[in-house]
């Protein structure tokens, strides 16, 4: 019986990947406040996002995309930030970053062609929907660490404000811009910054239009079908 109950897990997994990464990407959010400020908190923040990168090379495995290009980006961007963990080393966490955004953007274009492949919304789908925003959620906190470790002072906020941004700071102002509410403290205050500010803001309403044309461009075409 135990052996029936592995194993039935472990189909429900495969049908459902996105749906696993879309967790553990919830779970992060609260896991990185309970690490922020913890001696041992950007190891085991840098452990837990290789965790979540396995998952992303797993769904991108599972959508149309190329996974050889996935692996290249997911292997140095882990190993980059584990190092940057270990020494300390911005310059280094930062080329990590660059890895590691490029993998959770491909990663959101893979599920994206997903959802778009044939006309039915299946329940994995619909986590997709869910995983593929936090994954650019995700892409955009990497790009904003890396453009506030190669210039320093992007981004101020109403607490400390000559400090550098945490990543749980970076990763909900990623969040207010792709949502499109904007409650954020965290404001971008240098050129570059403001640009991908921008772009995050502009990547959150073109994603949602998309689900939202997606799912009346459905209903439209299934009322068609039923009619005489």
């Amino acid at each position: 019986m135990a052996r029936f109950w592995h194993l039935r897990w472990w189909v429900l997994a495969r049908r459902h990947p996105s749906a696993w990464l879309l967790l553990a990407q919830l779970c992060g959010l609260l896991l990185y406040p309970a690490l922020d400020g913890m001696p041992m908190g950007n190891v085991l923040v840098t452990i837990f996002g290789a965790i979540v990168l396995a998952l992303a090379l797993w769904v991108v495995s599972r959508s149309p995309t190329v996974a050889w290009l996935a692996w290249c980006l997911a292997l140095p961007g882990a190993t980059f930030s584990l190092l940057a963990a270990w020494r300390s080393d911005p310059q280094m966490l930062a080329l990590g970053h660059v890895f590691e955004g490029a993998l959770y953007f491909y990663t959101a274009a893979g599920l994206i062609a997903y959802m778009l492949q044939d006309h039915e919304v299946t329940s994995d789908e619909l986590f997709a929907a869910g995983a593929t925003f936090t994954l650019l959620a995700w892409g955009f906190a990497f790009a904003f660490s890396v453009c506030q470790i190669l210039r320093p002072g992007s981004f101020v906020a109403a607490v400390h404000p000559e400090y550098q941004r945490s990543w749980i700071e970076l990763l909900s102002l990623s969040f207010s811009m792709l949502s499109g509410v904007g409650l954020s403290d965290i404001m971008p205050v240098r050129p570059g910054a403001r640009a991908l500010v921008m772009l995050s803001q502009f990547a959150g309403v073109m994603y949602i239009a998309l689900v939202v044309s997606r799912l009346i461009g459905l209903s439209i075409l299934r009322h068609g079908q039923r009619r005489p």
